[in-house]
């Protein structure tokens, strides 16, 4: 009798368990350290009794591992400078949302050359996380595979939900048992309320299929997520990041009596694709917190090694070192300027 099942499916192979390969890759006590502490950081800061300013910063996507570490001392250095206002998070996106193909990310590609080597990259996500942490810089990363955060989330200090996915009933349910706080973007539309819905149901209790650490597929019963919040990314109509369009995300935020606090991304819609306009969307950020708007908790920036981004082609060893694959960052000179003379102007006094 003709199969009715796998009809499309070439074949399976088994991976590693996440009990296994956090045995294998053990988190040490320094890790733990940074995790842990970083992640109440930011709760404070969502809650207003931390003042100082949350920067998630760094690669669109992270392809290279040794440009990443490069990339960690560097910002590790920074952060030391500037603790005392600016709580830094370095982006680990390690998974890519596609609106229709393309590389999907160091975890689903890590030798972008088609071979699809999962097992490898779950290895080199969680070691590279695990070196940026032993460092005592806090990691931030996009969750898109619902199961990926049996694997990482340990490692996590903020996790976002991006624009393609917040709507997704399947990633507010993640949301709602993951152990960090979780920040939603509007829609690539510009749409507000599907985030705003999306935090609601994240802080509900929800039960829904998943695996646990031995691999063993189970139902997941969470108790909801309380640190969820808005992240402002532009849209289709443009930017939303000017003082206007951040008073009216804070009424959308107020009417639905969620806490006014949001985080603005410079890139994406916010900065027309265009990296050269990262800065502009920053300055104009920083301007309203400094100003008093304390309902700007954070602010986002793609940034790399060096400034642009670069195309895949057929020969990743022939790829520039430090230069985004995926959407184009600002360069690190850029990144750091930023950084110190947002530090030498907010203010800490609550």
């Amino acid at each position: 009798m003709p199969s009715t099942s796998d009809v499309n499916v070439v074949s399976t192979s088994q991976l590693i368990s996440p009990a296994d390969l956090d045995r294998e890759m053990p988190i040490t006590p320094a890790v733990a350290a940074t995790v842990l502490e970083s992640r109440k950081a930011i709760r404070d800061i969502l809650a207003g009794t931390d003042p100082r300013l949350l920067m998630v910063v760094g690669p669109c996507s992270i392809h290279d591992e040794a440009a990443a570490i490069e990339y960690a001392d560097r910002l590790s250095r920074v952060q030391k400078q500037v603790a005392d206002k600016l709580v830094i998070v370095m982006r680990v996106y390690f998974e890519k949302p596609r609106t229709t193909v393309g590389w999907k990310g160091m975890l689903n590609d890590p030798r972008m050359d088609g071979t699809f080597d999962i097992a490898e990259g779950l290895r080199t996500a969680r070691r590279l996380l695990l070196h940026v942490n032993e460092m005592g810089l806090p990691g931030g990363t996009e969750f898109l595979d619902p199961i990926v955060p049996q694997y990482l989330a340990g490692l996590i200090s903020w996790a976002a939900i991006g624009a393609r996915t917040t709507e997704s009933q399947t990633h507010r349910e993640m949301a709602s048992g993951l152990s960090m706080p979780v920040g939603f973007k509007n829609g690539t539309s510009g749409d507000e309320d599907i985030a705003v819905a999306a935090i609601i149901s994240s802080r509900s209790q929800h039960s829904f299929l998943g695996i646990d650490s031995g691999g063993q597929i189970c139902v997941v019963h969470t108790a909801g997520n309380p640190d969820g919040h808005l992240v402002l990314r532009g849209g289709a109509d443009g930017p939303n990041y000017d003082a206007k369009s951040v008073a009216e995300a804070q009424a959308r935020l107020a009417k639905a009596k969620l806490p006014e606090h949001l985080v603005i991304d410079c890139s994406h819609a916010n900065s027309n694709k265009n990296h050269e306009l990262q800065p502009v969307a920053f300055r104009d950020a920083v301007a309203q917190r400094e100003a008093g708007n304390k309902a700007i908790v954070g602010i986002m920036l793609e940034s790399h090694l060096f400034p642009g981004n670069q195309s895949i082609g057929n020969d990743p060893a022939a790829l520039k070192y430090g230069v985004s694959v995926t959407d184009a960052c600002i360069g690190w000179d850029q990144t750091e300027e930023l950084l110190l003379e947002t530090a030498g102007k907010v203010a800490v006094a609550s």
